[in-house]
């Protein structure tokens, strides 16, 4: 028996054919499975976003349970039920109150922790990880017997105080990613070259830091205007977006909020679409360049 012979018996019997045969059956139910359970799961995902969707344009008339009929009027009219509009012009205020404020103070405290070494740093740190740790109830029920117990009247105000304290801590560490990852020398140079504190952070720091600061600000307007819980606790009388929705569940939500709903859908996926493009365009001319 000459040795290449030998190697394809040796082949024969550790692989016979009924183990490749069954070998081949598994990769192709793997290859297939994968895609099969994330098709499911994206149709999953989209199947309340088109229900939002397509009752937007409902002919409804008291409840937007039951389809009546399609309509355009709930998209012309979309403050003919005037509470939609003024829960949804709430929450804006809000998001945008709180990411304003959040975010600078986030900023300030993620540079803080990075650049300088001060007392209770580390202590620091811990303290801005609980309001992300801690369960939204307890967050909400906490505040709001703080704020009963100081008299203050709940309104936007406290709203606005409230999603500030958990925003704040989302912020910390998406800039603190970003301050961490910067070159030194960047900032050295700019010191070289006679520039000012103030002119070597504005001019060469905060361009570095812009992309991580909008990344938070972003973020923290997403989760202060999707809030229900910590705002149910501490809103009173003052009604949000999603607040709104939650009270109109019960007998249907009208077709304007699912107008709304869809409104802001569309604009984030436009949003996400247009940045995309622009990143890829200016790689592009990046490519041209080099």
């Amino acid at each position: 028996m000459t040795l290449q012979e030998g190697a394809v018996l040796a082949g024969a019997v550790t692989n016979p054919p009924g183990r490749a045969h069954r070998r081949r059956s598994g990769f192709r139910l793997g290859k297939w499975l994968l895609p099969v359970y994330a098709a499911l799961a994206l149709l999953f995902l989209l199947v309340p976003i088109a229900y939002t969707f397509v009752f937007s344009f409902n002919d409804s008339i008291r409840s937007n349970i039951s389809w009546r009929g399609f309509t355009l009027d709930n998209w012309l009219a979309i403050c003919a039920a005037q509470e939609v509009c003024e829960s949804f012009g709430n929450s804006i205020l809000i998001a945008v109150a709180a990411t304003l404020i959040a975010t600078t103070l986030g900023t300030m405290i993620a540079i803080a922790l990075v650049r300088y070494r001060f007392k209770f740093r580390s202590q620091v740190s811990l303290l801005l990880f609980l309001p992300m740790a801690t369960p939204e109830v307890v967050l909400g029920a906490g505040l709001a017997a703080e704020f009963l117990a100081a008299g203050v009247q709940k309104g936007i105000g406290t709203v606005i105080i409230a999603h500030t304290m958990f925003c704040i801590s989302f912020v910390v560490v998406t800039v603190k990613a970003r301050v961490a990852s910067l070159d030194p020398a960047l900032e050295e140079a700019g010191r070289d070259l006679y520039g000012s504190p103030a002119q070597v952070f504005w001019r060469i720091t905060f361009p570095l830091l812009l992309p991580g600061i909008v990344a938070a600000a972003l973020l923290s307007f997403a989760l202060s205007f999707d809030d229900f819980i910590i705002t149910n606790f501490n809103s009173g009388a003052a009604t949000t977006f999603p607040k709104f929705i939650y009270v109109a569940a019960a007998r249907g939500i009208p077709a304007e909020a699912n107008v709304v709903a869809s409104a802001v859908f569309i604009f984030a996926i436009a949003l996400v679409v247009v940045s995309q493009v622009s990143a890829a365009a200016r790689q592009r001319r990046l490519a041209k360049g080099t």
